[in-house]
């Protein structure tokens, strides 16, 4: 089976904000992302890939037998605007969604230009909820040994 592409990675993550984003404002902005995920994870930022900031892993297993890891949130700075991989899709983010502000959405994927666009404490609640979502569909593995 192949290997996921997208594994966490040793790189720094304010080395990546230095190469890869290419305004100051996108680099601030991905600071405030970094910190609000980090206080609302408790987890560090950690590189993902060549360009995602992800925050915590959980373990995967589907039942074609693929399995990998991931991070629980996310996000990525990119270009045109920030893709931030938070959402799960039940009833509760669903009902947050309408007071985010002003964002696209595609695949479960959130799309923001801006982060003055949207409301951070809205975000934070979904962040919350995609969370315990994750942990609950996928538990921590424990080591009985």
């Amino acid at each position: 089976m192949a290997k996921n592409k997208t594994q966490e990675t040793e790189k720094s993550v304010y080395q990546f904000l230095d190469e890869f984003v290419d305004t100051e404002t996108k680099r601030e902005e991905s600071k405030i992302l970094i910190n609000l995920m980090s206080e609302v994870s408790g987890f560090e930022a950690k590189m993902w890939g060549p360009s995602i900031i992800g925050f915590g892993t959980y373990h995967y297993i589907y039942d074609s037998g693929r399995e990998g890891d991931a991070p629980i949130i996310a996000f990525s700075p990119r270009k045109a605007a920030f893709s931030m991989y938070v959402f799960r899709g039940n009833k509760e983010e669903s009902t947050l969604l309408p007071r985010l502000g002003k964002y696209k959405m595609e695949k479960g994927c959130i799309y923001v230009k801006k982060i003055a666009d949207i409301d951070l404490s809205i975000l934070s609640e979904i962040l919350k909820n995609t969370i315990r979502l994750t942990l609950e569909q996928y538990p921590p593995q424990t080591d009985l040994t």
